[in-house]
């Protein structure tokens, strides 16, 4: 049994059985991968997985064990190959980041930038996706760190280490009959058509609670996962858009970013690292830049067990506008 064979069965697994996407992941090809197959089910004496002619169609109870404990065998060795990395100060390899478009486009490129010019030789693999999906990727064993917003209790995957906090905004047309408010209440815009992202009607959404709260019953237009779409049907007239203030910077003349009640809860966006996994120096210093106020000695203590998961109260976001503005005016 090899490291290899291992790394291939949870690939398949993580692709949901199809060999063609396993395969693509773990850089092998589709004959290879059921080779590696077919000899580690010859070692251990039974099948894996459940066949239908030459289609997987799910893991046997045995497999199923099988799968967990190489997922942790695997993630003992990234640990230990991370560990060695890490006291050697090497300083290149592969960080990969799992996130929304809205952080991804708003928040990282600065902190990946200031990154880089640290670590040219990193590289850097990010994929954006639906808020629904970032605790399922971080789950298939591939990715680093997960950046995932919450209003209530963070995810309860992996370690959550608090970043920032941000809260909601009105994005409204210039020369709207509500463009003049410097504060909006749910009650101003709920009889408008609104876009809004596609978390917001879902179940469990504080957005949609904080409506409900008020017996408001919005009219949801629109849902996007891009900010910058939302804004460009903004101006042209589609409705009012809900986004994070993250996303206002460079914002056109032609829309306006309103504040909304504060009934409407902050989020707080979390880095979810792997559970049982050691992170590379140079994914701990990515987090220190996105939340300056995490100590990283003691991170790497909580990450070894050696203290209790106890973070400082996040701060708000506040991107490079905000400070440049703060410099020119103090």
């Amino acid at each position: 049994m090899t490291l290899i064979q291992l790394r291939h069965l949870i690939a398949i697994v993580d692709a949901g059985l199809n060999l063609t996407v396993a395969a693509e992941r773990v850089h092998a090809t589709q004959p290879g991968l059921s080779k590696q197959l077919r000899a580690l089910e010859d070692e251990l004496g039974f099948p894996v997985f459940l066949r239908n002619g030459k289609r997987l169609t799910g893991l046997t109870e045995l497999g199923a064990e099988v799968a967990a404990r190489a997922r942790l065998i695997i993630d003992q060795a990234r640990s230990i190959r991370a560990f060695a990395a890490n006291t050697r100060a090497e300083t290149q390899g592969e960080l990969r980041l799992v996130c929304t478009h809205t952080l991804a486009r708003f928040v990282l490129p600065e902190a990946l930038g200031e990154l880089r010019r640290r670590y040219p030789r990193v590289r850097l693999a990010i994929e954006t996706t639906d808020p629904a999906r970032i605790v399922e990727a971080l789950g298939s064993g591939d990715v680093d760190v997960a950046l995932s917003s919450s209003a209530g209790l963070p995810p309860e995957s992996g370690l959550a280490v608090p970043l920032f906090r941000w809260r909601r905004v009105a994005l409204v047309p210039q020369g709207h009959a509500l463009a003049s408010r410097s504060v909006l209440r749910l009650a101003d815009i709920a009889s408008y058509p609104l876009l809004v992202y596609p978390s917001t009607v879902r179940p469990g959404s504080s957005l949609a609670e904080a409506f409900a709260d008020q017996g408001l019953t919005p009219d949801y237009a629109v849902t996007a996962s891009d900010a910058e779409l939302i804004r460009t049907y903004v101006e042209n007239g589609i409705g009012i858009g809900i986004v994070a203030d993250l996303a206002t910077r460079g914002l056109p003349p032609s829309v306006r970013a309103i504040p909304l009640e504060l009934a409407v809860a902050p989020c707080t966006t979390f880095a979810l690292l792997p559970a049982n996994r050691v992170p590379r120096d140079y994914t701990l210093e990515l987090l220190h830049g996105l939340a300056p106020q995490l100590e990283l000695p003691s991170l790497r203590r909580i990450l070894a067990g050696l203290e209790p998961a106890k973070f400082a109260d996040p701060g708000w976001f506040i991107n490079s506008e905000d400070n440049a503005a703060k410099r020119a005016t103090g």
